[in-house]
């Protein structure tokens, strides 16, 4: 069983309290300051939402986090120079604060396309990517644009729309219109360059488990 991480998208179709996604996403991303292999990572928004969704994102991220700490001063280090690629390929950082060793302030980038280096990478801090999509299909496109496939969230008042959308992205779990809602007994894992094989959950024990076949032919 190995997990490798993830760069997990957040995908944001239709909403009826914006202020309570955006609490969401913020939960999302600063899982363990950002260094969690299954937080939101990539934030996938329909341009009807995306202006709106930025700024109160923007301005709640920055406030819950002016200043986190990583595990590592290289760790910090390694942040550092993919949001700075990140800007550099055209890529805008909103963030507030400075970096001091360890501690990262919280950001968040915009003006990316799934052409961005960044945009298939795993920041593993407080720095959240938000992408705009046009539609549903658009969305899902960005969402699979990734080598990653181990969780993802998705959230839209339409019900039928949630089961399509869920079905349709390549990740191990797929969370509908709720974050940390992982439990023991649910099977933990991904796919493609996220691992294989399940942890927790009767998925996970018989991962432990030897088994033998006995068959007898008449």
């Amino acid at each position: 069983v190995l997990e490798l991480g993830g760069s997990d998208p957040f995908v944001v179709l239709s909403t009826d309290d914006l202020d309570a996604v955006v609490a969401a996403a913020v939960a999302a991303r600063l899982d363990n300051t950002g260094q969690a292999c299954n937080a939101a990572k990539r934030f996938v928004v329909v341009e009807g939402l995306y202006d709106a969704f930025v700024k109160k994102f923007t301005a709640r991220l920055t406030a819950a986090a002016t200043g986190a700490p990583l595990a590592s001063a290289g760790a910090a280090e390694t942040l550092a120079r993919q949001v700075d690629a990140a800007v550099a390929e055209g890529a805008t950082l909103h963030s507030v604060g400075e970096r001091h060793g360890a501690f990262f302030p919280a950001g968040v980038l915009t003006g990316l396309t799934t052409r961005h280096a960044a945009a298939r990478q795993e920041l593993f801090g407080p720095v959240a990517m938000v992408f705009p999509a046009v539609d549903e299909d658009d969305a899902v496109r960005i969402a699979n644009d990734t080598p990653y496939g181990l969780g993802s969230y998705v959230f839209t008042t339409d019900p039928a729309q949630a089961a399509r959308v869920a079905d349709r992205i390549e990740a191990g779990m797929v969370f509908v219109n709720g974050v940390g809602a992982e439990g023991a007994e649910l099977p933990f894992g991904g796919v493609k360059r996220s691992g294989f094989g399940r942890e927790l959950g009767r998925l996970g024990i018989e991962e432990f488990v030897n088994k033998k076949l006995i068959r007898t032919v008449s």
